[in-house]
């Protein structure tokens, strides 16, 4: 069954994209400078090819206004955690990408002024939690999964769970390239859960395999690591991602889905890729996917 819904995502485009500094393993600003215009060419050609294919899976695509001296901007997933219209910007660790933070606020802003959004909340003050990038939603288990180390706080979890009322479940991330958990996990429409065993301790996967079935976990290796490819959007049973291996493309259409490559290579050079060039605007609680929700655990627990 195609369980897509009317999915309504924002983006940035990549005007001033680059890479100029180093925040995590995958940045060397070096490596960039030698072939930047290229690079910035790809980028801008790859970014429309990703935007295209959302818009022709059906999702409405809303825009933020990119910014000179704010490369990592075209992370919007990064930008906010947005549930039932409500919006909790991020705050971030890093100064290189604080600056984002105020023209993300003025952007939601602009939304709850169209209507798109509801309400736009705060994070208390010094608490770092870096949006949708660390607090992925699970809709068949109607939960978030949310990372802390790299860059958000363990403590933000319960200013998540408090602010929309729903469960949030906090993973250390233990490999610096999947700094944040977008990079390192991706529920899917029908139930299982795309990730990459070794991004996480030994107790957030233990906490993994006691929340999701295991005939659900679809545990991804070191080349489609490599590649990003837990770093996907989901769309019903359409999945949008960089480069795979034929292995988990089989594994993935052999459940039903269909997988839609999109060449990210510019964007992978800042430790970014589909999920990270996307938010979703139209999460709602209470809506359920179907499969596997009786893997829910029924217990909150810490890892």
């Amino acid at each position: 069954m195609d369980t897509r819904d009317d999915a309504r995502i924002l983006m940035c485009r990549p005007d001033h994209f680059g890479v100029s500094y180093t925040i995590n393993p995958w940045m060397d600003p070096a490596s960039w400078a030698s072939a930047a215009p290229a690079l910035a060419a790809n980028a801008k050609s790859q970014w429309r090819a990703l935007c295209r294919k959302l818009k022709s899976l059906g999702a409405r695509v809303e825009l933020v206004p990119p910014v000179p001296g704010l490369p990592d901007l075209v992370f919007t997933a990064n930008a906010a955690v947005v549930m039932d219209r409500i919006a909790l910007l991020a705050r971030f660790r890093h100064p290189e990408r604080q600056g984002e933070e105020a023209h993300f606020a003025r952007a939601f802003h602009n939304l709850d002024a169209l209507c798109i959004i509801d309400e736009v909340r705060t994070l208390p003050e010094g608490m770092r939690l870096e949006g949708a990038g660390d607090c992925v939603w699970d809709r068949t288990r109607q939960m978030f999964w949310m990372g802390y180390g790299p860059r958000s706080d363990r403590e933000a979890r319960a200013v998540v769970q408090d602010c929309f009322g729903i469960e949030t479940v906090a993973l250390a991330l233990a490999d610096a390239r999947f700094y944040h958990m977008d990079t390192a996990l991706c529920p899917l429409s029908g139930g299982e859960l795309l990730y990459v065993p070794q991004a996480f301790t030994a107790a957030g996967l233990a906490i993994i395999n006691d929340r999701v079935a295991s005939d659900c976990r679809i545990a991804i290796g070191a080349e489609d690591a490599e590649r990003l490819a837990a770093n996907a959007v989901c769309l019903g049973r359409d999945i949008t991602m960089s480069r795979c291996t034929d292995t988990l493309r089989a594994r993935l259409e052999e459940r039903g889905y269909r997988v839609h490559e999109i060449g990210l290579g510019a964007f992978a050079r800042s430790g970014g890729s589909a999920f990270c060039l996307t938010l979703r605007l139209d999460h709602h609680f209470g809506v359920t996917a179907s499969r596997a929700a009786e893997s829910v655990a029924p217990a909150l627990v810490f890892g």
